[in-house]
């Protein structure tokens, strides 16, 4: 994709089945054709693996920097949704943004539903409905963190694009969850995220790929000291699809790479994915936001990962 230089935009991988792992992105429309060239290939260079195409789709995407201190809002969002009857097929998150892939049919009831849902229209939003708000402690720390990110980008910057990538970062305290064979019908992620946000988790990264026969699979990310409490609440949800299956990783690395250049630099993604992989660093899990590519890899793997990436992208530790 890169060297067509075809912009890429929303990407999700979910956890593999059987050491095969399913990858989707979306790409503009005009340059689908161009695209499935591409991924064509790539899978003859592979020798294994097969493509699936539609256009028929359109992303809703919310922003808030409330989302690092309130448990509900990817619940909140997804309950909506379900009340609206418009069917998830795609989810991916950053730290201040969620985005959904809709059928472009249901486009503008999703961002009505959603604006209103969220009382957009009010001069003072109200918090969700659905979870809690961190600790003030907690809240304060998150937001000077980023504060300094921001304030750090900001003494670099030259011009926009100069800054391609601005910080790689690396995370070992949160915990990977996955259910597969879930129903593929709306209310499903409303009620599973309902529940763990109603336990007071924070939820990070959020993953559902494209769904097939009838069933989807999603896997999300909690801090660590969670984990115990967002199992006894899932597998509470999951007496109500019985086909559905649990598993989860207590240790995993998550890095992230930040940069303003993403939206426009095609090439960031291979960049990111070739180090990894001449440092024999698999990727289990993936997405993506205008400014952020997340991937989770192995806990052994963690500090190895982030230091190719630094050294990928020239950065200081």
């Amino acid at each position: 994709m890169a060297e067509r230089k075809i912009p890429i935009d929303l990407v999700v991988q979910d956890v593999s089945s059987g050491g095969v792992a399913e990858i989707s992105f979306t790409v503009p429309q005009d340059d689908l054709a161009e695209t499935l060239t591409a991924a064509q290939a790539a899978i003859d260079e592979l020798g294994a693996g097969e493509i699936q195409s539609g256009t028929n789709v359109s992303k809703v995407s919310t922003v808030g920097a409330g989302m690092r201190t309130h448990t509900g809002v990817a619940a909140e969002m997804f309950s909506i949704l379900a009340d609206a009857e418009i069917n998830i097929g795609m989810v991916t998150t950053s730290d201040i943004k969620i985005s959904v892939l809709v059928d472009r049919n249901s486009a503008d009831d999703a961002v009505l539903a959603v604006h209103r849902g969220f009382g957009l229209e009010q001069d003072q939003h109200p918090n969700p409905k659905i979870g809690f708000v961190k600790k003030v402690s907690e809240a304060a720390d998150d937001q000077e963190k980023q504060a300094q990110l921001e304030r750090d980008v900001v003494a670099r910057l030259t011009t926009m694009e100069d800054i391609v990538v601005s910080d790689v970062h690396l995370d070992q305290a949160q915990s990977r969850v996955t259910i597969s064979n879930l129903p593929n019908s709306p209310g499903v992620a409303s009620q599973l995220f309902s529940a763990v946000a109603e336990g007071a988790i924070m939820v990070d990264m959020i993953v559902q790929n494209v769904g097939g026969k009838n069933q989807t699979n999603i896997s999300f990310t909690v801090p660590r000291e969670d984990l115990d409490q967002c199992l006894l609440l899932v597998r509470a949800v999951l007496e109500d699809w019985p086909a559905a299956e649990l598993s989860f990783e207590k240790e995993i690395a998550k890095l992230s790479v930040r940069g303003i250049g993403l939206r426009s630099h095609t090439g960031v993604g291979r960049k990111m994915f070739q180090a990894l992989s001449q440092a024999g660093i698999n990727v289990t899990m993936l997405n993506t936001s205008e400014i952020l590519m997340s991937v989770v890899v192995a806990s052994d793997a963690g500090e190895k990962a982030h230091k190719s990436l630094l050294e990928a992208f020239e950065l200081d530790s």
